[in-house]
């Protein structure tokens, strides 16, 4: 139970530093907007690849592990 213990701590302070990373950053430079009089598109490519990613390795470790 213990590898398990520290797989969660090790998942909550990526997901944190990913928080705090998204929250400062804002949207990232491959990110889409387009801009109209009364209509705005908001396509996050590059935050869906890095999102992607990021799952992916943790769903990777989640799986090693169990």
């Amino acid at each position: 139970m213990g590898e398990f213990g520290r797989l969660l701590i090790g998942l909550g302070i990526a997901l944190i530093i990913f928080g705090i990373f998204v929250s400062f950053v804002g949207r990232l430079p491959g990110d889409i907007v387009v801009k109209r009089e009364n209509f705005t598109l908001y396509f996050p490519i590059a935050t869906s690849i890095l999102l992607s990613v990021v799952l992916s390795i943790i769903f990777y470790l989640f799986s090693k592990f169990f």
